[in-house]
């Protein structure tokens, strides 16, 4: 694990515009820096925090004795160092400390999580530590929740479907905002045609220098630049736009009217025709990258005719001493006519003489010219003579790479360069020396000393080496153009540095992070635009925005745009339908990039918020209808109370006429009983024998028994209601049923019935023990009573405990049911068997028993099988 490289400026900057809440960790958990929207969420000022330990910075609440959020982030970021993998912590308590006042805590909830970031090695830079304040969301799901809670206590027995609130969250991982300038101007000329007469759709400045002020935009190429008509331009553009092969051109020359005066330049460019397809595949434009190359062909042209002179001169000479030679020979073969026209000779021997000093002085004079060039040329220029590579000139440009060595009449692999001999660029050297083939290198390592006895320097160096030839044509030395690109090299590579360190950082934020020039078009892009756009960062560069997000979505966004190019810093929400069945809601930071008072782009950082906005639209709508169905519950709540104190009063009045009914009906029976009592003891047994009443006074009294019964079972339903409100306590089930079995023992063993009992998963059961023992009681005397005569009666008792319930079941072999007729079965006096003993007040007390106390009771029969009641106490 290596130790975080320092930030930038440049990159605190971007991490301070951040939208989100950040906080960037070294790996040893010291605070580098955090986002604006993070000290503020936690009541800080970034100078307080900077360089401090976290936990040293934000403290643990003493007063939270049952927890200890500051280990939960410590162990989070103890396992991201060491598995180096994000981790996600959840939803935690992190108290704050209020400003000022060190123990002073505020409540505060918080969604976290810890995204480590690796270098090219896989060390970990940073750790990138986000959270989400959820204190608000968290309160608002509470008071959702005791809303509901209200809403169904308002409805009593009746049921709330879909009464959920969904409460907006923010997501922890999305969020992450902040780039750096990087460096995305292109000195190229670009424009896109369209069609196939090749109508401008875009040019940018650059190009639109070439011709001015003239209008480009929505005109052909052939109406908008007349001058090209016969040069090859057009017949090249409808080349490509035919065949769809990419044509590349070096150093053509195009003649435009750049003044729109009506002369034409001559103008020398490389560029590339390439091109464009729709969506079906079929070409429909054609895409222009130019550069002009005019200073180095008329550079390279001029050097080329200084050479080309210099072979004149050197032919010329070797002319002039062809002819000497000539001479000579004529000379010794006509040396007897010599003596004839010795004087004629003499004069033409002058006259050659005069113009072979002619000739001489001449070249020497563009000799001189030349050296003049060379050691004047702001270019290191230096001439090497023979295969020992001899200095035989140096120019001061080139001495001025070497200040401390002597280089003139020196080896440049000798004495002169030794370390020379050994690199790259001694076997270069002897290769152009061998072949005569010009040799050119491009930012090439060499290792050199500037001074003699000074430690030799890695320095860069662009160079050309161009063999020298004799008036034969052999290769006679070698001539050296070179420049110096060390600190070129070293800038380069710093940003490139730079630019790869900021791509590792944003490439680890799932936020949107880009940079857009002043033609709108992206220069930086991060790794979070390839899930939404499909294509990766790289393929996004220089291409305009307006392309990349859609028509729609653009004219979203283009005025908050045009401001932002206009130096106005921006934070807005927007809805981006960015193309079909994929629409966003996106939270915009607009960060401008202001250069020498000039605005050279801007940064553009997304954040995905649709969820949130979503959850907001739908928590907005439930409200909307909770509001409306508060209001109907009021009027619901107000009908209610008015049919509960109606039925109150009813109940008041039926529990009065209950008793006073009992109450008066108990003493005309008793008197009745009593008048019949004495009637029978007043007549003679005889004449009750005599007149068959002994049949009818025992009728009588069992009527008077079942009128009597009848009396107390009103009694018994009077009280129900008063005495439903028993305090519930643990009660032990097994004690219960060993008293009702003992009271009912004697129909037990009358009836030869087999008891099995099996409640060892829930010997406990909440509630009252009168109301409990009235329960089983009444289940154990049914399946007595309701037996079958064709079977031996077997009962089990059962009991089991649920989530919410625990759940006593009667099980027998009797006579059982048939449900269709169920209606009367836990009714007041309802029966389904009248062939034995029964009021019918029993099961509908135990239902009224078990209701009352929040449970339920459920019925399994099939008639000749047998019966199931199963009874659910609440826990």
């Amino acid at each position: 694990m290596t130790k975080a490289a320092s930030f930038t400026p440049e990159t605190l900057k971007l991490f301070e515009a951040v939208p989100d809440s950040y906080l960037i960790l070294s790996p040893d958990l010291t605070i580098l820096t955090a986002s604006t929207p993070y000290l503020k969420a936690t009541l800080r000022e970034r100078e307080s925090i900077q360089g401090k330990n976290i936990f040293e910075a934000y403290p643990n609440n003493p007063a939270l004795s049952n927890s200890d959020p500051t280990t939960n982030l410590r162990h989070s970021l103890e396992w991201v160092l060491q598995y180096k993998q994000p981790h996600q912590i959840g939803l935690i308590r992190y108290d704050i400390t209020q400003p000022g006042l060190p123990d002073s805590f505020e409540e505060k909830y918080w969604s976290s999580s810890n995204t480590p970031v690796l270098d090219s090695e896989g060390n970990i830079q940073y750790i990138i530590h986000k959270v989400i304040d959820v204190t608000k969301q968290l309160k608002t799901e509470n008071q959702v929740k005791e809303f509901e809670q209200q809403l169904a206590q308002a409805q009593g027995q009746q049921e709330i479907i879909n009464a959920e609130l969904i409460v907006a969250r923010a997501d922890a991982d999305r969020e992450r905002e902040k780039l750096y300038d990087v460096l995305m101007q292109a000195p190229a000329m670009i424009c896109i045609f369209k069609g196939p007469k090749h109508v401008f759709q875009l040019a940018n400045p650059r190009y639109q220098q070439l011709v001015g002020d003239r209008p480009l935009l929505g005109k052909p190429i052939a109406e908008a630049m007349p001058e090209l008509a016969g040069q090859p331009i057009f017949e090249l553009l409808d080349q490509v736009y035919t065949t769809g092969e990419s044509f590349h051109a070096h150093e053509m020359k195009v003649q435009l009217d750049h003044n729109n005066s009506g002369e034409l330049g001559e103008n020398y460019y490389n560029f590339t025709y390439q091109a464009t397809r729709n969506s079906n595949g079929i070409i429909d434009g054609i895409l222009v990258f130019a550069y002009e190359v005019t200073a180095q062909v008329e550079a390279r042209q001029e050097v080329e005719q200084r050479e080309q002179a210099l072979q004149v001169l050197n032919e010329q000479l070797t002319a002039a001493n062809e002819e000497i030679r000539a001479a000579n020979e004529e000379l010794s073969q006509t040396q007897l006519q010599l003596q004839a026209f010795n004087i004629e000779l003499e004069e033409r021997v002058t006259t050659r003489t005069k113009e072979l000093q002619l000739s001489k002085a001449e070249t020497e004079v563009q000799r001189n010219r030349l050296q003049k060039l060379f050691m004047e040329a702001p270019a290191p220029i230096c001439v090497l003579n023979g295969e020992d590579f001899i200095f035989e000139l140096v120019n001061p440009a080139y001495q001025q790479l070497l200040p401390g060595r002597r280089l003139l009449g020196s080896s440049m692999l000798g004495e002169a360069l030794s370390e020379l001999a050994s690199q790259p660029f001694a076997n270069m050297l002897r290769h152009v020396y061998r072949t005569g083939e010009t040799m050119e290198s491009k930012e090439e390592l060499i290792s050199v000393a500037r001074h003699e006895g000074a430690p030799q320097e890695e320095r860069y160096f662009n160079y050309i080496l161009q063999a020298r030839r004799n008036e034969e044509k052999q290769i006679n030395g070698i001539i050296v153009f070179v420049h110096e690109v060390t600190e070129q090299v070293e800038s380069r590579r710093t940003v490139e540095r730079s630019a790869n360190q900021l791509q590792l950082i944003t490439d680890a934020l799932p936020v949107l992070i880009g940079y857009l020039d002043k033609e709108e078009k992206y220069r930086f892009a991060n790794k979070a635009y390839e899930p939404w756009f499909g294509q990766k960062p790289q393929d996004l560069l220089g291409k305009p925005v307006r392309k990349v997000v859609g028509e729609k979505a653009y004219q979203g966004v283009k005025g908050y745009i045009k401001q932002a190019l206009a130096g106005e810093r921006l934070d807005f929400e927007s809805r981006m339908p960015y193309r079909e069945n994929f629409v966003k809601y996106i939270h915009t930071s607009y960060v401008p990039d202001v250069k020498e008072g000039n605005v050279a782009g801007f940064f553009t950082l997304v954040n995905d918020i649709t969820e949130q906005v979503e959850a907001r639209q739908k928590l907005e709508e439930r409200e909307k209808e909770a509001q409306a169905l508060t209001m109907e519950l009021a009027a619901a709540n107000e009908e209610l109370r008015t049919a509960n104190e109606e039925l109150t009063r009813t109940n008041v009045d039926l529990d009065n006429f209950i008793y006073t009914a009992s109450h008066d009906l108990k003493a005309p029976i008793f008197n009745i009983e009593g008048l019949m009592q004495l009637l029978i003891d007043s007549l003679p047994s005889q004449v009750l024998a005599a007149h068959g009443l002994t049949g009818v006074t025992g009728m009588i009294k069992e009527s008077i028994e079942r009128f009597k019964r009848t009396i107390e079972h009103l009694t018994e339903v009077s009280k129900l209601q008063k005495e439903n409100n028993h305090d519930a306590v643990l009660v032990d089930l097994s004690e219960v049923i060993r008293d009702v079995r003992l009271d009912l023992s004697s129909q037990l063993k009358a009836a030869e019935a087999e008891l099995e009992v099996n409640i060892d998963t829930c010997p406990g059961i909440h509630f009252s023990e009168k109301n409990l023992r009235s329960v089983v009681y009444n289940l154990l005397s049914n399946a007595i009573k309701y037996r079958s005569p064709d079977r031996k009666l077997k009962i089990q008792i059962n009991c089991k405990s649920e989530e919410k319930y625990a759940i006593i079941t009667v099980r027998d072999n009797g006579l059982g049911m048939d449900l269709r007729r169920s209606q009367k079965l836990f009714t007041m006096f309802g029966r389904l068997h009248d062939h034995v003993e029964g009021s019918g007040i029993g099961l509908y007390m135990i239902k009224k028993i078990v209701e009352n106390a929040d449970g339920r009771i459920e019925v399994e029969s099939q008639e000749g099988i047998g019966t199931t009641f199963s009874v659910y106490f609440k826990n």
